[in-house]
């Protein structure tokens, strides 16, 4: 508490520089006084993803770093007019620069950490939802061979930004591998949802009493948290400024991580290719511009899980499939007469029939 106290003067000076440094020359600055708010300032904050990340980028090294440091200056300069920047260049120009371009195995092992049992029928649960694949098949019921206060535990990695997968890296190969949610469907896909929607669908699930006996159950109350209960077409004006700016988040999220994961099949050591990073689409904070894709998304995923469970209900083996109208009349000619062989009736005692 007594560090929180003394390190609250300092947040605030930093957030005041920020707001007069920046914030109060962008379009649609609200400010904290509503005297100073524009007519409309929502309809002038046109700012996207990509061009607010340039923005800030470019002020943090034109103009935050570029501040005089006044008394916070180097011991071995005191009296010398520096910035941030200046320290950066003498840094730079007395040890160098050594580059060192990280391979694509980092992406997994940046990822957070859980460790888990492999059950030997549904594969491993990590935040209340079970993953699986072939990749777990040799080590089922099985400890691992970690020892200390995790002991017997398997590591499973996950990306907060998509929860329809998570990787496991095999210990005999040490490749990574990833895992499938089981809830998905096996044809089609499903959009993209993070850790924020899984808790929701959790905390739904328990609110109606679901207790479901796989994960496959749980698939329909996403895609309606997701947002399939509402038109595509309606999608942008019934939905709140909250679900806009979640559905936003998601393709955004779902984007930098397309961008940031490897281009693998199974492993990341298959991926040493150099790979070519995706021209970057301009998204809106509020409402990103691909609404359609991603409503066209939830509507598939909808059809598709329709239609397994149709065919998980029925027995296709046990259906035959109906003649089509008219069949028995494309067969022969109407003008010709039956044989005698066509007219043949059984005899009601079990004796041959006679012709009519």
């Amino acid at each position: 508490m007594q560090s929180a106290a003394r390190d609250k003067q300092a947040v605030e000076r930093a957030f005041g520089a920020i707001r007069s440094l920046l914030f109060e020359h962008l379009l649609g600055y609200s400010g904290v006084d509503v005297a100073d708010r524009g007519a409309d300032p929502e309809a002038d904050a046109v700012l996207t993803v990509d061009a607010m990340e340039h923005l800030i980028a470019t002020w943090t090294v034109a103009i935050w770093q570029n501040r005089r440091l006044g008394e916070h200056a180097p011991c071995w300069d005191p009296t010398g007019d520096h910035s941030p920047n200046t320290l950066f260049a003498a840094a730079m120009a007395q040890g160098g620069f050594a580059m060192q371009i990280p391979g694509p195995e980092l992406y997994y092992q940046l990822l957070p950490a859980h460790y888990v049992a492999i059950h030997g029928q549904r594969g491993v649960k990590v935040r209340g939802l079970w993953y699986d694949g072939r990749a777990l098949d040799a080590y089922r019921d099985q400890p691992s061979g970690r020892g200390g206060r995790r002991k017997g535990r398997w590591v499973i990695r996950r990306d907060p930004r998509d929860a329809r997968t998570v990787f496991f890296q095999d210990p005999r190969t040490h490749d990574w591998h990833p895992l499938r949610w089981t809830g998905l469907p096996p044809e089609g896909e499903v959009p993209s949802f993070s850790d924020a929607r899984v808790a929701d669908l959790l905390v739904a699930a328990r609110q109606a009493g679901l207790k479901p006996r796989s994960d496959r159950e749980l698939l329909p109350l996403l895609l309606e948290l997701i947002g399939a209960h509402i038109p595509v077409d309606a999608w942008p004006t019934q939905m709140g400024k909250a679900e806009r700016s979640a559905h936003a988040r998601e393709v955004t999220q779902a984007r930098a991580v397309s961008t940031d994961r490897p281009d693998s099949d199974s492993s990341a050591t298959a991926s040493r290719r150099p790979r070519r990073r995706p021209a970057p689409t301009p998204s809106s904070v509020a409402e990103a511009p691909s609404w359609p894709q991603r409503a066209r998304q939830v509507q598939h995923a909808v059809d598709d899980e329709r239609r397994q469970r149709r065919r998980d209900a029925v027995d296709s083996r046990s259906i035959t499939a109906p003649a089509r109208l008219g069949d028995a009349f494309r067969r022969r000619n109407l003008f010709l007469l039956p044989d005698e062989a066509d007219t043949e009736q059984p005899a009601p005692d079990g004796e041959p029939g006679t012709a009519s």
